[in-house]
């Protein structure tokens, strides 16, 4: 299998189980911490363009429902979604899993299994 990346943040209990999955199936990857390192417009318009942005915003967040009504109605296009996204990171949902040109939004055992317990 080639280069698995996943994206989120240490201190989430989805990325910790996701990366405890990984470890445990002896599945090798690279963690990007997008707190500490940042995520570029031009990765989550990648995203948005393989899945939508509506998946890649995770709208049942803290940090979303801690917006201001008058921002989340904002939200109506890829465009608006990625300007926030880069903007709070903590609103994109986790984990997001990289391989082979492909992509995996949340955690799901039985997807995971089936796509990169190969």
């Amino acid at each position: 299998m080639n280069k698995i990346t996943v994206y989120g943040i240490p201190n989430c209990d989805t990325i910790k189980k996701t990366l405890d999955w990984l470890r445990k199936n002896k599945i090798s990857f690279e963690f990007h911490d997008y707190k500490r390192s940042g995520i570029s417009k031009i990765k989550l318009a990648g995203w948005c363009k393989k899945t939508g942005y509506e998946i890649i915003l995770n709208k049942k967040s803290t940090t979303w429902r801690g917006l201001p009504l008058t921002e989340q109605e904002k939200i109506t296009n890829q465009a608006a979604a990625i300007q926030l996204m880069t903007e709070n990171t903590s609103i994109i949902k986790r984990p997001v899993i990289e391989y082979e040109d492909k992509l995996l939004v949340g955690f799901n055992e039985t997807v995971y299994k089936k796509a990169l317990n190969k």
